[in-house]
């Protein structure tokens, strides 16, 4: 596996090469039931998460495509995320307070040019700022959260490929 940089990283990803056959692969992650992970295969793709007991709204997954390279080895690429849902809430989040920053801007520099007040605008753009330094510490903290989850499932993955 790959070491990660020393820098911030929203999405961990690592690939690995695998001395094995896709199938063999494949149909390792599809036998292993092991307690608190939920593995689910849609082709060449697994996606691995924690069952209801185990996750919390900060929770990572896994998802994991298998290519093949040729007849007897094969290329695993690996993704740590949040749940896909909360990722597209927050990505959402940040889009709205980049175009609201972007439109308050506007309206601040046309009054400005029209030689009118705008306090009120840049009041606005000072708080939109704020919460966008609210959404990037609070995802920050959620990342530290999961990052014992994120190493339970980096080792589970090392166990079943090692089985």
């Amino acid at each position: 596996m790959k070491p990660l940089p020393n820098e911030i990283v929203l999405r961990p990803r690592f690939q690995l090469d695998i001395p094995t056959t896709k199938e063999i692969v494949l149909s390792k992650f599809e036998k292993t039931k092991e307690v608190p992970f939920l593995i689910k295969r849609l082709d060449e793709h697994i996606f691995i998460k924690f069952n209801q007991k185990e996750h919390h709204f900060w929770s990572p997954q896994l998802h994991l495509e298998i290519d093949e390279i040729d007849l007897h080895n094969c290329r695993l690429h690996g993704v740590f995320g949040p749940n896909p849902t909360l990722w597209t809430f927050f990505m959402f989040i940040h889009f709205v307070v980049a175009t609201l920053f972007i439109i308050v801007g506007i309206w601040a520099y046309a009054s400005a040019s029209l030689n009118r007040t705008y306090h009120i605008q840049i009041g606005i753009m000072v708080i939109l700022v704020v919460i966008w330094f609210v959404l990037y510490f609070a995802g920050r903290s959620g990342k530290k959260k999961g990052k014992p989850q994120m190493h339970q499932l980096n080792d589970f993955i090392q166990n079943v490929l090692t089985a």
